[in-house]
């Protein structure tokens, strides 16, 4: 009886739960060919179940998840940004929690192979994004046993972890890049990779001035339930050009509207109180006396912990992507093409 392949691989549940490209051997070898490094390198181990991610068990998930040879560099390069120490990939691994890792991809080869930081760049339509971040989560399910109600305790889980990887809006952004803002040249292929909750859109055709659009904006990154308020942890806020351009054009650097954002990003201790996940233990942790009503108290701790992009396409919507705990720090750095 022929077996069909498709299903073969859904009944083993070695996919996402759509369907993946069967990887034979012919289509491995062609998709190593986007590489110079060797198959048998080791890349890393994948928590919690440390099984071995070498260069050719990489290329086989990426792959399975629809890549195209060229796309290899970029997971390879996001994986080994996430199995740092300081990103805690463990950590999220086994959480109850919904974070996924989101990849934010700066520099010319970004663009060489069609990553898309315009309309849509968070959901459905274009190659790159989709199958980049689709061959991290089958990583980490598969070598990382990742798997909710397995080694996943993750309650809802979110869309996020489909796939979570995007660029910026270079055309249209009137500021530097996340990367070019750390250091980096722009002709450096940098990788930055923070845990993220599914973005929370913002919605904002009213305001004509920075201070009322950034006062809403900093509304939506304070929760009663987020993450955000009890931990220094970290946030991407992803404005649209229309909305970064209203901000630059009032003389607004990229620095400027994130030193703004940390200001305004903050809620009275009184008012958190009403609910969420407000406890005196943790407002003692952070150095708060928790009768303190008056206590403001910030969604991002420290100003570098806030990843401000420009990305999306014309309209006045702002991405805000909450963070996870502070078990896990941000990391970025270039890769090699």
């Amino acid at each position: 009886m022929a077996v069909d392949e498709f299903e073969f691989f859904l009944e083993k549940h070695w996919s996402d739960g759509f369907p993946v490209v069967t990887p034979t051997e012919a289509r491995v070898q062609r998709m190593l060919r986007g590489t110079t490094r060797t198959a048998d390198e080791l890349v890393g181990h994948i928590p919690p179940a440390m099984e071995p991610a070498t260069v050719r068990t990489v290329a086989i998930h990426a792959l399975m998840a629809g890549c195209k040879p060229e796309y290899l560099p970029v997971v390879l390069g996001g994986i080994e940004l996430m199995l740092r120490d300081e990103f805690n990939l463990n950590g999220v691994q086994g959480t109850m929690h919904g974070v996924a890792p989101l990849m934010i991809v700066n520099g010319p080869y970004g663009k060489k192979i069609g990553l898309h930081g315009g309309n849509g760049c968070f959901g459905p339509g274009f190659r790159a994004n989709a199958t980049i971040g689709r061959a991290v989560r089958l990583l980490l399910m598969n070598l990382g046993a990742g798997l909710a109600g397995k080694a996943s305790a993750t309650v809802f889980s979110s869309p996020i972890r489909y796939t979570a990887c995007l660029t910026e809006n270079v055309a249209q952004t009137p500021w530097e890049t996340l990367a070019v803002s750390r250091g980096y040249s722009p002709d450096d292929d940098v990788i930055t990779c923070a845990m993220a909750e599914s973005p929370r859109l913002h919605f904002d055709d009213v305001s004509t001035e920075p201070q009322r659009l950034l006062r809403g904006i900093a509304d939506s990154m304070t929760s009663t339930g987020s993450w955000n308020m009890w931990f220094t942890s970290d946030m991407v806020v992803a404005m649209s050009p229309q909305h970064a351009r209203l901000c630059a054009d009032a003389g607004m650097s990229r620095a400027d509207v994130q030193q703004r954002l940390y200001e305004l990003a903050e809620r009275p201790q009184g008012n958190l109180k009403r609910g969420g996940n407000w406890r005196p233990e943790r407002a003692r942790a952070m150095g708060f006396d928790p009768d303190d009503d008056s206590q403001p108290i910030k969604a991002v701790k420290d100003r570098n912990r806030l990843h401000l992009i420009v990305a999306g396409g014309m309209g006045p919507i702002t991405a805000v992507c909450h963070g996870w705990n502070e078990s896990s720090r941000a990391v970025h750095g270039t890769y090699d093409t």
